[in-house]
């Protein structure tokens, strides 16, 4: 109960304060329900399992997470993965590898690799996440036109039989979503309307349109699945095998990185909206809790909900009790309305998750990347764009983050300078030995920048490209932060090297981290004893005495 604690030690639950707080629970619950049915179906389970993951799921993230304001339920991203798991394992086996989701985050929130999960460029997640919107986008315009199944097991496939499969489009189905999606658009817009969350505007009214009218033919959660149990689930201990285990591994891992990044992205949000900090490492570990605890009441996989969590704030959440509100709020819904939910049309939900696809596009950001960010930058973006569209999100993650990291290196590798010195650069250290200009046949050369494998053949080329072979190269590492074992091999390589072409190679003003490890690469063993000196003015003023001119 880290961030329960956290804020009561600020005081964040003064008395003022629990008003806007309770509201705050209140408002979101409202906004979590139409949500949360509307996920869980286009993710292939039960309209009520997306309920219980949200009030399973949000208790436990909001008791056991690293954010006083952090939002859990289940959300739009995950909506492409779980499908996929759902409609190959199965229901069952969308549970498991849930659960083993929720392990993996625990270990990687106490192994603390929550830091390195921010380091994800902003061109992958924008990437997927507007991949991931299309292929929403797109899964939804079955139920949205009243369409018969659509065949297809990728996504080019289901958006061309979604093409040819229009002319069946069912008119009240369409009217009844085009009616839900215009209550979307409007009422945000709309003085006193706006004050009701539009999901849950347009779920209502699309609903009572729907029963006021009659209209045959239009799916609704009561002919798709029967309604929403009244009452809460009870506990069901999952079946596991080892070959289940062994065969979710690899979904279970795309669960637990997707949720990683989508919960520390909705706490960083959190933060700026109300100047806190969260603990990165404590938040996955109540991700980790929650998705344990989720499979065994009926859920599915559970993360930080970037929207919610900001209606929160916006509505005067500032603790976790507006989380827990959040949760009673839904009990009380289930437990009190859930009849009333057969009556809901499909088309209305659709129309929800339309808006909601294209909130995470974010097509300004996008377009604006793809305008003013460097070329390099442009490529991974629609590389990764496209690969989650066409071909998979893990392979579309992986390789946008292979290819930024590539580019990293190569900026990295191009910002190592090395440069030679001339007498006028050295004009002070020369003065201290009252001379103006470096004795002859030597050369200095001061390397600036990390010293790691991309940046090796550079240092190569540079210095073995000294043609008139001086008798003296004094190489000053000052400006060199750290070196890896690949740059050690070169320096050790072109030292020897030089030494063949009868040059005396100087090391100096090493820190002392790479001091160490030129030390225990064994670098020190190819130069003599006064061949490496702790300043540039103690290397000239031995090379100068062993010259004879002191």
């Amino acid at each position: 109960m880290i961030a329960v604690l956290e804020a009561f030690k600020a005081g964040a639950y003064r008395r003022d304060l629990i008003g806007r707080n309770v509201l705050a629970g209140i408002v979101v619950g409202i906004v979590a329900l139409p949500l949360s049915m509307a996920f869980a179906i286009a993710s292939g389970v039960r309209p009520e399992q997306g309920i219980y993951t949200a009030i399973i799921g949000g208790l436990c993230v909001t008791l056991f997470g690293g954010s006083r304001v952090q939002i859990a339920g289940p959300t739009g991203a995950f909506i492409v993965i779980l499908a996929g798991i759902s409609h190959k394992y199965g229901v069952a086996g969308l549970q498991i590898a849930t659960l083993m989701a929720g392990i993996m985050l625990v270990v990687m929130g106490l192994a603390r690799v929550g830091g390195v999960l921010k380091f994800i460029p902003a061109p992958v997640i924008v990437g997927f996440t507007a991949g991931i919107a299309v292929i929403i986008f797109v899964g939804q315009l079955k139920d949205f036109f009243g369409l018969e199944a659509i065949a297809g097991a990728h996504f080019h496939e289901k958006f061309v039989n979604v093409l040819a499969a229009m002319p069946t489009m069912h008119t009240g189905t369409v009217l009844i979503g085009m009616f839900g999606l215009l209550i979307l658009l409007i009422a945000p817009r709309t003085p006193f309307v706006r004050r009701v969350p539009a999901p849950l505007s347009a779920m209502l009214l699309s609903t009572l349109v729907l029963v006021a009218f009659d209209v045959p033919g239009v799916a609704t959660i009561g002919s798709a699945f029967g309604g929403v149990p009244q009452g809460l689930p009870g506990f069901v201990w999952p079946a596991l095998s080892m070959a289940q285990v062994v065969q979710l591994i690899g979904p279970a891992f795309t669960i637990a990185m997707l949720g990683a990044i989508e919960s520390l992205l909705s706490a960083v949000v959190a933060d700026g909206m109300l100047g806190t900090r969260h603990d990165s490492n404590q938040e996955l570990i109540g991700q980790g809790i929650a998705n344990i605890a989720t499979p065994f009441f009926g859920g599915f996989a559970a993360t930080g909900a970037i929207a919610r969590t900001a209606t929160s704030v916006r509505n005067g959440g500032s603790n976790p009790l507006a989380g827990i509100v959040h949760t009673l709020t839904l009990v009380t819904t289930v437990l009190l309305l859930a009849p009333l939910a057969a009556h809901i049309p499909l088309a209305a939900l659709s129309a929800i998750l339309f808006v909601v696809a294209y909130n995470m596009s974010e097509a300004k950001h996008f377009v604006g990347l793809l305008k003013r960010a460097p070329r390099a930058d442009k490529v991974i973006l629609l590389v990764t764009f496209l690969l989650t569209i066409f071909v998979d999100l893990v392979v579309a993650v992986n390789i946008g983050v292979m290819l930024a990291v590539i580019q990293f290196m190569r900026r990295m590798a191009e910002s190592v300078q090395i440069k030679g010195l001339e007498s006028q650069d050295l004009a002070s250290e020369l003065a201290a030995h009252g001379i103006s200009t470096l004795p002859l046949g030597v050369l200095v050369f001061e390397i600036e920048g990390p010293m790691f494998f991309a940046a090796v053949d550079n240092l190569e080329r540079v210095l073995m490209a000294t043609h008139s072979d001086p008798k003296v190269l004094i190489l000053r590492l000052r400006r060199v932060p750290f070196v890896d074992f690949t740059a050690l091999e070169a320096i050790s390589s072109v030292i020897a090297q030089l030494q063949k072409r009868g040059m005396r190679v100087i090391l100096c003003e090493a820190n002392e981290k790479v001091h160490g490890k030129l030390m225990k690469a064994g670098v020190f063993k190819l130069l003599a004893a006064a061949d490496y000196s702790a300043s540039f003015r103690a290397s000239l003023s031995s090379l100068l005495i062993a010259n004879g001119a002191k």
